[in-house]
């Protein structure tokens, strides 16, 4: 049995835990008026592997999520039908992403490397909070291919620190449309207190459905510090371990160091393959995926900062170095 498949027990050994907190009536979240605003980026070049720019180089999402009692009453009926009483919010955010593969000066990728690709999308959210979970319904519109910008995006910050193109965008995967639903609930369970500080459990099941990637993940994230109630973890694009970008302080200065792991299993990943729904350059996919976070989320006057360190298992047969590594870094301001 391999470390992906453990990874993966591992995270479904917490469900039953949560199962059990979700059966009990959850507490009443509080109203907030407040707006967020979340820059947030991802990048392989911090990463403790040797060869940096390759595979997934780099995310950018910008996003607004409303406060509370903004939602439409067609959209906000359709939530409480889904998930009970709650807060609700709706967001919009754009999201960007790139993929390289390990050799980035041929011309024409190997056929056993990764597919050149850019990925944009604009993404709708409704989420619902209670006292105990987070649940998110997301949907996903955008392109991957040369309409997302990628290659103009990476070889002009390229010209800009003085350093070489990658050659091949010319073979990247061809426009492709885009289309996502994403579906998550993420539990908060208190374990302990240590004096002054607390600690946690964040598991989370997600289902993602579409053109881009079909899959199913079960994770959990494990918190130390003060306020842990503030929000539901760090939030990250996806697919991965996200908590969101909403956060509501409990105390003038709030803080934690988390860690957590998921186990994903993917039916169908479009950056990776080509048919049903694109033609083009491939590879073979690994169908189990995990993934390890650890890092450390900050929350003062206002605005909270979130940094965080990824290992991601292999994703296609024939990918070098095992372990891909990279940074993931936000920002989220309220107004």
């Amino acid at each position: 049995m391999n470390r992906k498949i453990l990874a993966a027990l591992g995270a479904l050994a917490v469900l039953p835990a949560a199962q059990a907190l979700a059966q009990t009536k959850p507490d009443a979240a509080k109203a907030d008026t407040a707006s967020i605003w979340t820059l947030a980026g991802e990048n392989a070049t911090i990463s403790a592997a040797k060869r940096t720019d390759r595979y997934y180089t780099n995310g950018l999402r910008l996003g607004w999520t409303s406060p509370t009692g903004f939602a439409p009453d067609l959209v906000s009926r359709m939530g409480r039908a889904l998930w009970g009483e709650g807060q609700q919010r709706v967001g919009f955010e754009i999201s960007h992403q790139m993929y390289t593969p390990a050799d980035t000066q041929r011309v024409v990728a190997l056929a056993n490397d990764r597919p050149y690709a850019g990925y944009l999308s604009a993404n709708f959210s409704l989420l619902n909070d209670t006292a105990k979970h987070r649940s998110l319904l997301q949907l996903g519109l955008g392109v991957i291919g040369p309409a997302a910008g990628a290659e103009g995006l990476q070889n002009g910050f390229h010209d800009l620190i003085g350093q070489g193109h990658n050659r091949g965008w010319g073979s990247q995967i061809p426009n492709t449309p885009a289309i996502q639903l994403l579906h998550e609930r993420t539990w908060r369970l208190p374990i302990a207190t240590f004096g002054s500080l607390e600690t946690d459990a964040l598991p989370s099941v997600t289902i993602g459905l579409g053109t881009v990637r079909d899959y199913v993940q079960a994770g959990v994230s494990f918190r130390i510090g003060q306020g842990l109630d503030s929000d539901f973890g760090a939030p990250r694009p996806r697919p991965g371990l996200s908590g969101g970008d909403v956060f509501t302080p409990t105390r003038p200065f709030a803080w934690y160091v988390f860690a957590g792991l998921d186990g994903q299993a993917v039916g169908y990943d479009v950056l990776l393959q080509s048919r049903p729904f694109r033609s083009g350059p491939h590879v073979s996919p690994v169908w189990d995926v995990a993934e390890f976070q650890g890092g450390l989320a900050v929350m003062a006057y206002g605005m909270r900062l979130t940094l965080a360190y990824v290992a991601r298992t292999t994703e296609f047969k024939g990918q070098a170095s095992g372990l891909h590594q990279f940074g993931s870094a936000s920002l989220s301001v309220r107004f």
